[in-house]
């Protein structure tokens, strides 16, 4: 597959996606007051489509990862990429539901560069917003079945597919936990991003197995593929929270610290410190809030004991033992050398 093709068939999902939304706009009988934000309008508001007055514009979608991800598996499996659309748009949506409330739980208030929708609509339109979408992502999966896929397959994709939101949500619960802990493991962090980041691309490589008609035993090695990809992912964001430059990623540098996120760079940076250290670093990030001062300081320390160094390390072993997987469940193929490519610049990416 030629990178032209996989772009169409990126612009079809997305194209998926806007058609789910329109639809289920249509159908309802109108959710909004006068004056009152529409739902469907902070949907597309948050996927990139409007701005924040509803006008078309063309914004910053994201990196579209999750869905492309379980396209190229689809076809390195041995399928037909273009069955997966109506799943790569569920993932997609699904992924989007996810960061509208992680917004909210964070008190993040720009997301790709543009404020979020809580921080312009409210906390209780922007749960309203996660919520409609995480319906509207089942309804682009059942989607499955005008690109032919057979009832035993939808049914089991539909069921993993909710398997893998619970395991997010579990993910994300852990996460919010650590922030009133301060002694956060390595194996804790690992089981958190299992859930909160890894799954949702183990589902995503299992699904294209899925869809391609693949044994139960390659479909779960495809899973640890995309199990190991996502992992390799969550600890390069952890890396751009902190040492990220904004106009790359959207969000101002050490952003995680302002958050006190028990991210992997400060987890590691705990094991490292001696006891006056860390009972400065815990005094840190006791604070009611965390001022640019405080910010300088923790970075400092992250550069004294080369954690930055120590973290892209930790991104380059995941991606490499994912490159592994693949080279032993695939032949080659140009979804496979697409997806190759793809792990290669997600542990360079700056956004």
């Amino acid at each position: 597959m030629k990178a032209r093709a996989i772009d169409e068939l990126i612009v079809r999902t997305e194209g998926l996606m806007r058609e789910v939304v329109d639809q289920a706009e249509a159908a309802s009988p109108g959710t909004s007051a006068s004056g009152d934000p529409s739902l469907y309008g902070m949907i597309r508001y948050h996927l990139g489509w409007v701005d924040q007055h509803f006008s078309t514009v063309s914004a910053d979608p994201g990196k579209r990862v999750r869905p492309v991800v379980c396209l190229l598996s689809t076809g390195a499996a041995g399928g037909n990429s273009e069955h997966a659309i109506p799943v790569a748009a569920g993932i997609e949506l699904l992924h989007n539901f996810t960061l509208m409330h992680d917004d909210v739980q964070d008190q993040s208030a720009l997301r790709r560069g543009r404020s979020t929708i809580w921080s312009l609509w409210g906390e209780a339109q922007a749960i309203n917003a996660g919520d409609a979408t995480f319906a509207l992502s089942q309804l682009a999966v059942l989607r499955g079945r005008d690109q032919g896929m057979d009832a035993e397959t939808l049914a089991d994709v539909i069921e993993a597919f909710n398997k893998m939101t619970l395991q997010i949500v579990e993910g994300q619960v852990l996460d919010l936990g650590f922030a009133e802990r301060a002694n956060v493991t390595p194996a804790d962090y690992l089981r958190m991003i299992s859930g909160k980041t890894a799954a949702i691309v183990g589902f995503a490589t299992w699904a294209g197995a899925r869809i391609a008609g693949c044994a139960p035993a390659s479909c779960e090695q495809f899973r640890e593929f995309g199990r190991l990809l996502g992992l390799g992912f969550q600890v390069r964001d952890d890396f751009l929270g902190i040492w990220g430059e904004d106009d790359h990623t959207g969000k101002q540098a050490g952003d995680d610290i302002r958050g006190r996120k028990q991210s992997i760079p400060i987890i590691m940076l705990m094991e490292s410190l001696s006891e006056r250290q860390r009972r400065e670093l815990l005094e840190i990030y006791g604070r009611e809030t965390i001022g640019e001062q405080d910010v300088s300081r923790v970075t400092e320390m992250l550069d004294e004991h080369g954690v930055a160094e120590r973290v892209n390390e930790l991104t380059q072993q995941y991606h490499d033992q994912a490159l592994d997987l693949l080279d032993r469940v695939t032949r080659p193929t140009a979804e496979r050398d697409q997806l190759v490519v793809l792990c290669e610049r997600l542990v360079e990416r700056s956004r």
